[in-house]
């Protein structure tokens, strides 16, 4: 089938996208084709705000459009406490369940050599600073229950034991294998709450 230039290099782009394949990516640039001319271009411009405002808080790589993220700046949250989490999106899957009000500290990813990530490339030098330099008493490891998260639990939990601080991890309410940003909140509230030490 012939796809017209334009229409094919928009396939493409959207096919790039996570969980995106050709034929969805065929389904949103028609859909974006049939759509008035305006809605594309508030589309386009909320896509080149996102690159252009949107940047990663100094003190615990939150997404934020200020130096430092809404929750370091807050005084309301628990300071003694320090949630880390892989991904940015973990805080909004967190921070939804209303059921946690310490830090964060976001690692930029987890353990996994396969993929080339040693803790070298994950933002741990940062945890470690933060701890030595506050008053925090907990670190609350909420990784995903897969391999590289357990892997990288476990090696944080080493790592921090010096510290003669408490180290939980959330509880297992989450399936094996399960995201943080796809789990309900329910399920991630009772996880962050029966949390245990390792």
């Amino acid at each position: 089938m012939l796809i017209a230039e334009p229409l094919q290099r928009a396939i493409d782009e959207l096919s790039k996208l996570p969980s995106i394949g050709r034929k969805t990516a065929l389904r949103l640039a028609l859909y974006l084709l049939k759509s008035e001319k305006a809605d594309v271009e508030l589309f386009v411009k909320s896509l080149i705000e996102l690159k252009e405002k949107i940047k990663f808080c100094s003190i615990c790589s939150n997404i934020t459009v200020d130096e430092i993220c809404d929750v370091c700046k807050s005084r309301k949250r628990d300071r003694s406490i320090i949630c880390i989490v892989e991904e940015a999106s973990d805080i909004i899957a967190i921070e939804r369940t209303n059921e946690y009000n310490g830090l964060y500290h976001v690692l930029g990813g987890v353990l996994s050599p396969l993929s080339g990530k040693d803790a070298d490339s994950l933002n741990i030098h940062k945890l470690i600073e933060r701890v030595e330099n506050s008053e925090v008493k907990e670190i609350l490891v909420a990784l995903n229950p897969d391999t590289e998260g357990e892997t990288t639990t476990l090696y944080l939990a080493k790592l921090l034991k010096p510290f003669g601080i408490r180290i939980s991890r959330i509880a297992r309410g989450l399936p094996i294998g399960g995201d943080l940003e796809f789990a309900d909140e329910a399920t991630i509230g009772r996880a962050v709450l029966g949390r245990v030490d390792l």
